[in-house]
């Protein structure tokens, strides 16, 4: 999802990245594009310098959290926020930190399989009580590259779809968060780069206390 430089929407487009262009497609949301068989006609085309990034799906259906294979915790769809969002505590009266898990995530297309991959900022609160602690912001995005282009290793997307869908109804744009690569402690107003590797790097800011 993106925008142009200088008309900001909070939804944005669809659009696939082409070297150094953006083109516009012809779809309201990733969800709806998935929901398409995964095509739509092209638009308008842009200098990828001249367009923002936007989180891929906004208001994700569900969110899962596996932990393993076979354990998962739900996410707050609210809590989601693209690239470049600034970063505060839920409690602002509390002096201790902020941490943020990187974890691969899967979006879901169209009959539960594997539509893509993206990486997933999971931001914790010290100090305050699970699960609150982690319940006020997901970064995700920038971009999602399709299960042909790359898939994160160590971990069985289809047994952890497959496991979700048990006795429910999975919707495209359902995010399943694989186990988090990394945890640090990030200080206020630090920036912070997330990478996984084969899908991109997501960039948030942390707010002044």
């Amino acid at each position: 999802m993106f925008h142009p430089v200088g008309h900001p929407m909070e939804r944005g487009w669809v659009g696939r990245i082409d070297g150094d262009r953006v083109i516009q497609l012809a779809a309201q949301t990733l969800q709806s594009f998935f929901t398409g068989g995964g095509t739509a006609r092209e638009h308008a085309e842009y200098p990828l310098a001249d367009v923002v990034l936007l989180a891929p799906v906004l208001h994700p259906p569900s969110v899962r959290l596996f932990d393993d294979q076979e354990t998962f915790a739900f996410g707050n769809p609210a809590a989601v926020v693209g690239p470049g969002a600034s970063i505060t505590r839920p409690n602002k009266s509390l002096l201790q930190g902020l941490r943020v898990l990187s974890r691969p995530a899967a979006l879901l297309g169209m009959g539960g399989e594997i539509g893509g991959y993206t990486v997933m900022g999971e931001w914790r609160a010290d100090g305050v009580r699970p699960p609150k602690d982690r319940d006020f912001a997901l970064g995700l995005g920038p971009v999602v590259v399709t299960p042909d282009e790359a898939t994160p290793g160590g971990f069985d997307w289809d047994a952890a779809a497959a496991f979700a869908a048990t006795g429910t109804v999975l919707y495209p744009g359902d995010l399943l968060a694989g186990p988090a690569v990394e945890s640090r402690e990030v200080a206020p107003d630090a920036a912070v780069q997330l990478e996984i590797e084969g899908i991109g790097v997501l960039e948030q800011q942390v707010g002044r206390r």
